[in-house]
């Protein structure tokens, strides 16, 4: 068995992970592998955004320069640091380091302190660095910056945390938050598109136009369009503060570089300097700019600058060449800091859109994975703090303003302090974005939407908490198009996208998951070396000119940056070379790399180039490397121009040259679990990967410590008698989801049909399927009882028997007390009046109080006045619950049966449950193989049942189907009676 389960998954990935199966619990030093690495997009972006991305956006961040009285004050952000959550000085506590169970237990926010470095100046003259308090920012759980960062499992849970806590989220408001990952447009690629909406843009305009989403080190974006004319010429575009501007191709060409027109020209038509068409379009663009009187660079700038500046907000004293060159920097190929390779990327650009508006190459699907990349939580959480951290910068000028206008005051650090404490810091913006998942953005930071990017983890049962994070959106702004092309499965998502976990209804195909096997590359590598790599490979400088025609060479970009051409010829082995380096790990070529060599067709297909992307973001997953025996990861571009094996009976020699890890690597962790998935109708496994995610659970072990508004627990849960492979991987036994259960296929009763079930009484009252809800209630004095005056403390007056009875002398209620409707829940009395108030239990539900935690506020000054009290309500199955097997088939509890009505076997076997075979046959499940081998085993069919009771050890998936024994049927509780 072990090792089958080697060769299926790979030694070198698996090992760990099935050491931790086979360590004791209590003396394991490591967490399990196998569900760390599910988070890992989650957790590693955030890292690299508060390390290395902060100290980029910091460095990236406009001065602030304004005059002064005469005096010209200029303000930068020299550095930032975030630390990690710690309690308020002057705090009386034996640790004060703050850590997440806290932040739940009293429904806190986790955060820490923003600490810049600010640097002035006057006329020039730096004068010094004042350090600023910028507020308190959260952090997410098990980073870096978390006081849980690197603690084995006996610590996690000495902190009241799970032994396999995985992080990846943030504590708002005592409530669990994830920032979801959204698809965004491949960073840095021009793509093809056609756009019927782009006639409307002005007189001339077409349908055909190249698109560009840009993205810079510290994830600023910025989109920018070329686009097509019907008299020939080229009109780019670009969105700045969230407007559209247009300006005509060789105005910025020409303010790039101080080229003669004529360099220009040989540069735009290269590779097609046989197409007279072409040649005398670029013609007529040059003429447009010399018909404006621009003959120079200095001329062009000064014609850009005057009628921009308007729109830029920049400095009084800024010249129009200052103006022109800011544009240039801040809105064209934001990605390349040189403006001589903005120059020739927009020509590449140009003759890209020029053989697309001709026929000459394909239009590329932007609905396509190919084409897309994901928005980590570390890119959103850092262009958001860019943005605010600039904000906060720009409104230091107008407290200023504010503050002299009260009397003049010097321009000194003391002062200046003053004026710094009364802008607003940047605690309140992070909480409401996380809190409600709306963006409040001036520049739209380059996306599509400006809501639904957070959600709740939920716990209510394992399953459901894994896969938010494991969830890929494609955008709120797609749900309401007509088109279905959004949604579609396009095969190019093989092994990135799960083809089976996604729910049905409006998100249908626009709500997506991972596979498994799937990574997010969240690391960064210095790409100064790989230009001198390419050029001893036989790459030819962006300047120089190749030994045949560019007509028949290949333009070579990196990371959206030409950097050369490559013979036709050569083009397959510099490929080739590049993976060696890349698989071995040599020539300092990083194992993330995505070598893309989109080859010359012949007919019209996708723009040809040898296209190398090393950027954050972008999915990748791996697979073997047939010619050197090891492991890969591809990218998704990548991946459309590989021949991939999925066993080995699939290899073609010559021609295969990459094979997959193990057979189900093109499923999500959720559909993974399902058993016998291939013998299912495609459309139950859809509805199981729903299912499973909605039923009933034992979702964690921390009840007591957590102060959630609702959790549910099943008692009694069970593991599987029969389990797939991931079910193990994953070590799901340690937060199962069901109940095996002995089900009887029966037409029996009326109370049976179509899709209701019938469950022995007996069953029912020895606990089958029965749980609990856990509601918590946060009571603050200070907030309930504002309005009246005096001091409020918990307490009930002496005197009064039915409450003194009912409540202790704290005025809160007895541990394990039950609480019907009408009884005393909780009192508290006026210190300064002694008047007592008691506040009845108001829910019709009877519950037992299962812990009560005193609370403080943030500063510890609220002294017995907060307090969570948790209640547990039973919550048994009641007719017109759901229950549902693992293989998408539902059923509605419609009567509890007497036990000495139900049918039995020969042996005295009783059923727990009764289903009627008319659910099978239009679904397809597995169940309908088990009702068929059950008939033919028996002649009487109403005697057949599932006997999963007499199995004495887990069956894995790969058994043969023993009669009716292998369908364990889960039970689905519906959580709240009264939802739908």
């Amino acid at each position: 068995m072990a090792d089958k389960w080697l060769r299926l998954c790979g030694k070198d990935r698996l090992e760990p992970s099935l050491k931790n199966l086979t360590e004791p619990e209590g003396q394991r030093q490591h967490q399990h592998r196998a569900l760390q690495e599910l988070v890992r997009a989650h957790v590693d972006s955030f890292d690299q955004a508060v390390t290395e991305g902060l100290t980029r956006a910091v460095q990236a961040i406009r001065p602030l320069e304004f005059n002064y009285k005469n005096d010209r004050i200029t303000l930068v952000f020299a550095d930032a640091v975030i630390s990690p959550p710690m309690a308020p000085k002057g705090s009386i506590c034996c640790d004060m380091k703050i850590y997440p169970a806290e932040c739940r237990g009293r429904r806190s926010t986790y955060k820490g302190k923003l600490t810049a470095d600010i640097s002035w100046s006057v006329n020039g003259i730096p004068k010094g660095i004042i350090k600023q308090n910028l507020g308190l920012i959260p952090i997410m759980v098990k980073s870096n910056l978390c006081n849980l960062y690197g603690l084995s499992p006996q610590d996690l849970i000495k902190h009241h945390e799970e032994a396999e806590e995985m992080g990846g989220y943030f504590i708002i408001n005592g409530i669990e938050k994830v920032i979801r990952m959204l698809i965004m447009p491949r960073r840095n690629f021009p793509i093809a598109m056609v756009r019927p909406k782009w006639k409307n843009r002005g007189p001339g305009y077409t349908q055909y136009g190249i698109n560009m989403h840009c993205v810079k080190d510290e994830h600023t974006a910025i989109n920018m369009n070329l686009h097509y004319l019907d008299n020939g010429t080229v009109m780019l575009n670009f969105i700045y503060q969230k407007e559209l501007f247009f300006i005509p191709l060789c105005f910025a060409l020409k303010g790039l570089v101080d080229f003669t027109d004529f360099q220009i020209y040989q540069e735009l038509i290269k590779g097609k300097e046989n197409n007279s068409f072409f040649k005398s379009c670029v013609a007529q663009m040059l003429r447009v700019v010399m018909s404006e009187g621009c003959t120079m660079k200095k001329q062009v700038l000064n014609y850009l600058g005057q009628r921009f500046r308007v729109k830029l907000f920049l400095p009084e004293w800024y010249t129009n060449e200052q103006a022109a060159e800011f544009l240039l920097d801040h809105c064209l190929c934001i990605h390349l800091k040189s403006n001589v390779e903005k120059f020739y990327l927009l020509c590449l650009m140009t003759r890209k859109l020029f053989s697309f508006a001709k026929g000459e190459c394909q239009e590329e699907n932007p609905d396509s994975l190919i084409n897309h990349e994901v928005l980590t939580p570390g890119q959103l959480y850092l262009m958001f703090l860019k943005e605010k951290m600039e904000f906060w910068l720009q409104s230091i000028k107008l407290a200023l303003d504010k503050k002299s206008q009260k009397g003049a005051i010097q321009i000194n650090s003391e002062n200046l302090m003053k004026v710094f404490n009364l802008v607003a810091d940047l605690t309140r913006p992070f909480e409401y974005l996380l809190a409600t998942g709306n963006l409040r953005s001036k520049s739209g930071l380059g996306m599509l939407q400006d809501s639904g990017l957070c959600i709740v983890a939920d716990k209510l049962n394992f399953i459901r908490y894994l896969s938010h994070f494991r969830c890929i959106h494609r955008g709120a702004a797609f749900a309401k198009m007509r088109t279905t092309s959004v949604r579609k499965l396009l095969p190019e998502s093989w092994g990135f996208l799960c083809p089976v976990h996604t729910p049905d209804g409006e998100p249908c195909g626009l709500m997506n998951h991972l596979t498994a096997i799937c990574e997010i590359v969240t690391q960064t590598s210095s790409t100064v070396s790989l230009p001198a790599l390419l050029c001893a490979l036989g790459v030819t400088p962006v300047d120089g000119k190749p030994s045949q025609p560019y007509s028949e060479c290949y333009p070579v970009l990196l990371d959206g940056a030409v950097v050369g051409w490559v013979e036709k010829e050569k083009g397959p082995s510099i490929a080739d070379a590049l993976r060696n380096f890349k698989v071995l790990q040599m020539k300092k070529v990083p194992s993330w790399i995505e070598i893309v060599l989109i080859p010359m067709m012949g007919k019209p297909g996708i723009y040809p180039g040898l296209y190398l992307f090393t950027t954050m973001c972008r999915m990748m997953r791996p697979v073997r490397n047939l010619a050197l025996g090891k492991e890969e990861l591809i990218g998704t571009l990548e991946q459309l121009y590989m021949n991939i094996a999925i066993t080995e009976a699939d290899i073609l020699p010559g021609i295969t040259s990459h094979q997959e890890l193990f057979p189900h690597s093109m499923l999500s962790v959720v559909a993974s679990f399902i058993p016998y998935s291939d013998h299912n109708q495609s459309p139950r496994n859809m509805y199981q990967c729903q299912m499973g995610k909605q039923t009933m659970g034992f979702p964690l072990y921390t009840f007591s410590d957590r102060s959630d508004s609702k959790l549910y627990r099943l008692q009694t849960p069970q593991s599987p008698l029969v389990r797939p492979h991931m079910y193990d991987f994953f070590n799901m036994d340690n937060y199962p989801i069901g109940t095996n259960a002995v089900v009887a296929v029966i037409s029996y009763t009326g109370y049976d049909m179509e899709d209701a079930m019938i469950v022995n009484k007996a069953s029912w009252e020895r606990g089958f399927a029965q749980g609990s809800v856990y509601k918590t209630e946060m009571i603050d004095l200070d907030q309930q009882v504002k309005q009246s005056n005096g001091n409020f403390v918990f307490g009930v007056a002496s005197g009064e028997k039915r409450i003194t009875h009912k409540l202790d002398d704290d005025g809160l209620p007895s541990i394990g007390a039950v609480l019907e409707y009408g009884d005393p829940f909780y009192g508290y009395v006026n210190i300064n009046t002694g008047e007592s108030f008691v506040i009845y239990y108001k829910s019709k539900e009877s519950a037992v109080v299962d812990n009560i935690k005193v609370c403080s506020n943030d500063s510890g000054t609220a002294l017995f006045k907060r307090v969570c009290i948790t209640l547990r309500i039973p919550r048994n199955p009641t007719i017109g619950d759901k229950f549902a097997s693992r293989h998408g088939q539902k059923g509605i509890l419609s009567r509890l049966w007497p036990a000495e009505d139900m049918p039995f076997t020969e042996s005295g076997m009783m059923p727990d449950i009764l289903f009627n075979p008319h659910g099978f046959p239009s679904r397809m499940t597995i169940g309908m193989l088990i009702e068929s081998m059950a008939d033919a085993q028996d002649s009487a069919p109403q005697q057949a049942a599932s006997l999963h009771g007499t199995e004495t050890a887990p069956r894995r998936e790969e058994s043969p189907i023993m009669g009716s024994q292998n369908c364990p049927l889960h039970q689905w509780h519906q959580p709240a009676r009264h939802q739908v």
